[in-house]
């Protein structure tokens, strides 16, 4: 293994034995919440977490998985499965989100990534095109990022930039619109007079045009690629300040709805369409609004709505929002560099680990745990598994998925006696949760149960130790709430069903016949994450973590 062993050799835990076999599952999508019919891990059976936490009160508690805990801005950023396995696999928190940008244009760093050169390409004979949400709020994009963004394309040499805005009023105060506008047109003036032509070429509210997520409505995206790729709106001004001030002014008009609206030259002629051989990035750092828009924009093979005509250019997303997906497949800001992953120590001081999922989930506990890094450390060492997910079907059809095969695979693995950690991810509380389908995702918790019990038996047989534990929250809140958290209902009297992550902890729980005695969850880290899991693990493997890690969750105590 060569002259990396020192720089990764790992202290014996005082306390804990090494070389049992550890298994850790990886529930994704499954959060704590309180018991209702919407919540579908309570409603579906679930012997098997139940006993866990029912079972020994020392050995199962909640971690956080959002927001600050998980390398996110705010404590409103729900976590997600790249972030969360992330934060499992490197045990320490890395900066996601807008921090990751923020570094990126502070170092430079962002005019050097492939990401950039790509756009780049564009500049000389095309023009540039900036979509995204104006405004400071700092939960889908910041002004001060954009203002950035355009102080280093103006020195990069392009010679034309388009402005496709849209407003707030959501994560700031209504009407701050028109003060974000004055800034925005401000900044473009003194572009122009260094020889830029740079102008705001289309708008609209953030909840009407282009905002949309979750495949909630495609006609809000519909509404932004008329005004963005088309040129086309109902609305026609000279100057965005005009058309802002205009449409603000109509009964009941916020920001938040203003309807799209294109900015038109002296001939009534859109000023900015985005044509062949331009390019375009859309400058939010949030994900979960920009992932419908990078399907547009991306995809060659597209149904949503009709495009009318799909120019040949150049996309990148300021990050990629969805690594599932890998889309888009070009981004600025690249997933930070995580280095000296769990993985990587343990690997190094000869835990043999097996690493099983299906397809959509595979990268999660490989790529992602390990950093967001292909390829083994040490290919004698390890063997990962992936098992074909369905395809041509939505997840909600086949809602058992590939849970039951994984556990099978897992099972084997341990049983073989040949590795020291099997690491499995059961997607099916995250992906059919996001369907939306209740009835399905309650089927889909259990399979997800009946796969830890097949886990947890063969752990049982061989004397190992077991985690459970979970990357984020969904199936566990399938509901929108108000903010007394009762039932939103839609204008027909129906309840609105949430397909998205939550804000919830999620559970860990720890066990097995090789668990040392006196080994409980610690007291004093109540503010615990998923970082601090892999301390967690390592000590189970009976090694103490390095010290820049998160804390370890677990003590012994003396009985």
């Amino acid at each position: 293994m060569g002259s990396t062993d020192t720089k990764f050799k790992l202290a014996d835990h005082p306390k804990l034995p090494k070389g049992k076999p550890v298994a850790v599952v990886v529930l994704d999508g499954w959060g704590e919440a309180n018991a209702d019919q919407y919540n579908c891990i309570h409603t579906a059976e679930t012997p098997t977490m139940d006993s866990l936490k029912k079972g020994a009160p020392e050995r199962w508690r909640l971690v956080r998985a959002h927001g600050t805990a998980v390398g996110l801005p705010t404590e409103d950023d729900m976590g997600n499965s790249e972030v969360g396995h992330n934060a499992l696999g490197a045990g320490r928190i890395f900066a996601q989100g807008a921090k990751l940008v923020d570094l990126a244009l502070e170092s430079g760093k962002i005019y050097e990534g492939e990401g950039f050169k790509y756009i780049q390409e564009s500049f000389a004979n095309g023009t540039l095109h900036l979509i995204g949400l104006l405004s400071d709020g700092g939960v889908h994009s910041r002004l001060d990022q954009l203002q950035l963004l355009l102080k280093g394309v103006s020195e990069r040499g392009v010679k034309r930039v388009r402005v496709h805005i849209l407003t707030d009023g959501r994560d700031v105060l209504d009407g701050s619109s028109v003060g974000f506008v004055e800034t925005l047109e401000n900044d473009l003036v003194k572009l122009r007079e260094k020889g830029i032509d740079a102008r705001i070429a289309s708008g609209g509210g953030r909840m009407h045009v282009t905002m949309d997520r979750y495949e909630n409505d495609w006609n809000v995206v519909k509404r932004g690629w008329d005004a963005q790729v088309l040129g086309e709106a109902p609305h026609k001004f000279k100057s965005a300040l005009e058309a802002v001030k205009k449409l603000r002014a109509e009964p009941k008009a916020n920001d938040q709805y203003l309807p799209p609206f294109v900015i038109v030259d002296d001939n009534g002629k859109a000023v900015g369409p985005i044509v062949d051989g331009d390019a375009v990035v859309t400058f939010n750092f949030r994900a979960d609004r920009m992932v419908m828009i990078a399907k547009s924009l991306e995809y060659e093979d597209f149904d949503k709505f009709d495009r009318v005509r799909f120019p040949k250019i150049r996309y990148a997303g300021m990050l990629q929002y969805d690594g599932e997906l890998k889309l888009p497949s070009h981004y600025l800001v690249s997933p930070p560099e995580i280095d000296r992953t769990s993985g990587e120590f343990l690997v190094h001081n000869g835990v043999r680990t097996f690493a099983c999922s299906e397809t959509v989930k595979f990268g999660h506990v490989t790529f992602f745990w390990n950093g967001n890094r292909s390829g083994y450390f040490n290919r004698q060492l390890e063997e990962y598994v992936e098992i074909p997910s369905d395809i041509g079907i939505t997840f909600n059809v086949q809602p058992k998925m590939k849970a039951l095969e994984i556990a099978e695979k897992a099972r084997d693995a341990i049983l073989s006696r040949k590795f020291d950690q099997i690491r499995v991810n059961l997607p099916n509380g995250d992906m059919v949760g996001h369907t939306g389908d209740i009835e399905a995702t309650v089927v889909a918790c259990k399979a997800a149960d009946e796969a830890v019990k097949m886990i947890l038996d063969a752990i049982e047989q061989v004397g190992g130790i077991y985690v459970v534990t979970a990357d984020h929250g969904n199936a566990e809140d399938m509901v929108k709430r108000d903010k007394s958290g009762k039932p939103l209902l839609d204008k027909e009297g129906k309840i609105q069903i949430l397909t998205s992550h939550t804000l919830q902890p999620v559970p860990i729980a720890i066990g097995g016949p090789g668990l040392a005695p006196g080994v409980r969850f610690r007291n004093d880290v109540p503010d615990g994450g998923l970082a601090n899991v892999a301390a967690t693990v390592m000590n189970l493997h009976g090694f103490v973590a390095p010290s820049d890690y998160e804390t370890t969750l677990i003590e012994v105590v003396d009985k």
